[in-house]
């Protein structure tokens, strides 16, 4: 058990070693400085400008900036959504896949668009070359990058003094595509590559079992290439319907660990940048030590649970490793289920349905959090942020003074975007869950009665509302209604709370600096760290707790 707990330790260690200078890196990308990739890419930069035209370098407001992500991510959507009906009739499809249904294309659509690579379906039988290439590999990278961009606007809003300008869209995206997200994808994939990962433009393979010598097909395909930017992207979407459990994605102990650090680097990394973006490094370390204090004590819940199941007898040798890679065992299943619930990732390396009670209820609580806990790219500091606002707020009520962050008051217009912000994912987690048990058909779509299948739908819900994709196993998701339902409920979770953001960062723009006085809240103590901690929590298990309950609380009491 100890030995777990240290390469844990050092997996933490190598993040945060890493993290630092890729933040420092990010500020000087979104603040324009000279960085040694300018020279390089700086003419590409250059002529994408020339070719979008003058509106790509024009200081935006928030109501350009807003309709410019929507119109962005419409069309996104759109082009997916035609790609995935006509795949049938596009070029590399070797194995002559047809195109999705109308249901499956429009939720699978909105997943990838979202940034919560929700899977009703497996990769390889459903999905082409040229789909998974060209149409996922490429959200993927813009839907990470629009989170990013919006998180900046908000850094901006703050930072500026009475302007409404928040920034142009279109160059915000661009720089993040450019110079973070490509270079670091490539770096990723090579070093995937060089140990097994597949990349191939071929389509399957005919061989032989070892176990009964049958002919078999083994799927092959631009892996490599995925693999990489939907853990550096937070989008977590396997190429194969095992996702990172399955050998040709994650095939040994140091393509695990390299996709695992991936998933945080970026969410890490902004908050390393957030410090340097507001010249004031400890507000950057406040929220480094809540978010390493939450991923910390969640690690060692799983990792316990695991390891000392009720269900099973340490002293004669047992744990769970049900649902379990051997080559992963339970230290690096632990953390990878903790680390892709944190962030917004939503991949696996093991099942998560097979885990115990409470080693399934944590990685859920993250979800319900709102995933602020480094979170996605980008959305997971802005809900942070947010968090801290609320934090702020409530201080300000207890000691009767109007709450400031950063120099600017936060006033009644910012809380309600607060509010839009917090509670849409929230709502959403519980209607939807609401209206899937409503559903007469509801039990036929269960694999499991009881407790553990209220936990299942309480777990989809809870993903597909804070944009994660995983799931619990023994719910059938490719229905016409759990796609629509889950497609509806996975757009507005992204843009409404992202509309929020911007509209916040704009209010927030317009208003003069305040100076810091002897009666302003400090937001760098302990004693603030730990009132944060206090409300995010408080806010999760008021919203979540009864309905935990129903689900794996009740199953953990059940278990013997």
């Amino acid at each position: 058990m100890s030995s777990i707990f240290i390469q844990q330790a050092i997996f933490l260690i190598i993040l945060i070693g890493l993290a630092i200078p890729l933040g420092v890196y990010i500020y000087k990308v979104m603040t324009e400085q000279k960085i040694v990739m300018t020279k390089i890419l700086g003419p590409i930069e250059t002529n994408i400008y020339r070719f979008l035209g003058p509106t790509a370098q024009k200081p935006m407001t928030a109501k350009q900036y807003g309709a410019s992500v929507l119109f962005f991510s419409l069309f996104s959507f759109v082009l997916l959504l035609v790609m995935l009906l006509t795949q049938g009739i596009l070029p590399l499809n070797p194995e002559q896949l047809p195109g999705m249904s109308l249901s499956l294309a429009f939720n699978t659509a909105a997943s990838f668009v979202t940034n919560t690579n929700w899977q009703a379906y497996a990769g390889e039988n459903s999905l082409s070359i040229f789909s998974q290439a060209f149409g996922l590999t490429v959200q993927n990278f813009v839907s990470a990058g629009v989170g990013i961009a919006v998180l900046f606007v908000l850094l901006r809003g703050f930072m500026n003094r009475s302007i409404k300008h928040l920034g142009n869209f279109w160059q915000d995206l661009t720089r993040i595509i450019l110079y973070v997200l490509l270079p670091l994808s490539f770096v990723v994939s090579l070093l995937l590559i060089s140990q097994g990962v597949v990349q191939t433009f071929a389509g399957s393979v005919e061989t032989t079992s070892l176990e009964l010598g049958e002919k078999i097909f083994l799927p092959l395909g631009t892996v490599a290439s995925q693999v990489a930017i939907k853990q550096l992207g937070t989008n977590g979407g396997g190429y194969f319907g095992g996702n990172s459990a399955y050998p040709f994605e994650n095939p040994n102990l140091i393509s695990n660990f390299v996709e695992n650090i991936s998933i945080l680097l970026i969410p890490a990394a902004l908050i390393v940048a957030f410090g340097l973006f507001v010249k004031d490094w400890k507000q950057g370390r406040t929220i480094m030590i809540v978010s390493l204090g939450f991923l910390i004590a969640a690690l060692i819940g799983v990792t316990i649970s695991e390891y000392y199941g009720p269900q099973f007898n340490h002293v004669l040798g047992q744990m769970n490793l049900e649902g379990k890679e051997t080559r992963f065992g339970i230290g690096w299943s632990s953390l990878w289920a903790v680390s892709t619930t944190a962030a917004s990732n939503g991949s696996i390396n093991a099942m998560l349905d097979s885990f115990t009670p409470l080693g399934g209820l944590i990685p859920m609580f993250l979800m319900q959090l709102g995933e602020i806990i480094f979170g996605g790219a980008g959305s997971g500091l802005y809900g942070m942020i947010v968090f801290i606002l609320l934090a702020i707020f409530i201080a300000g009520l207890l000691v009767g003074r109007t709450p400031e962050y950063l120099g600017k008051k936060i006033e009644p217009f910012d809380m309600k975007m607060v509010c839009l912000v917090i509670l849409t994912p929230l709502l959403l987690t519980l209607i939807g869950t609401m209206l899937f048990i409503m559903n007469p058909q509801a039990m036929s779509w269960l694999g499991n009665q009881g407790p553990h299948g209220f936990s299942e739908i309480l777990y989809a819900f809870s993903s597909l509302a804070n944009n994660n994709g995983s799931a619990f196993a023994g719910l059938t998701v490719d229905t016409p209604f759990m796609n629509i339902l889950g497609g509806s409920i996975m757009l507005l979770s992204r843009f409404i709370p992202m509309l929020a953001v911007i509209y916040l960062a704009s209010n927030l723009g317009k208003k003069k600096s305040v100076a810091t006085g002897s009666g302003t809240l400090s937001t760098t103590n302990a004693t603030f760290v730990t009132m944060l901690i206090i409300v995010i929590v408080v806010i999760g298990a008021l919203s979540f707790l009864p309905a935990m309950a129903l689900g794996p609380i009740a199953e953990h009491f059940m278990t013997k």
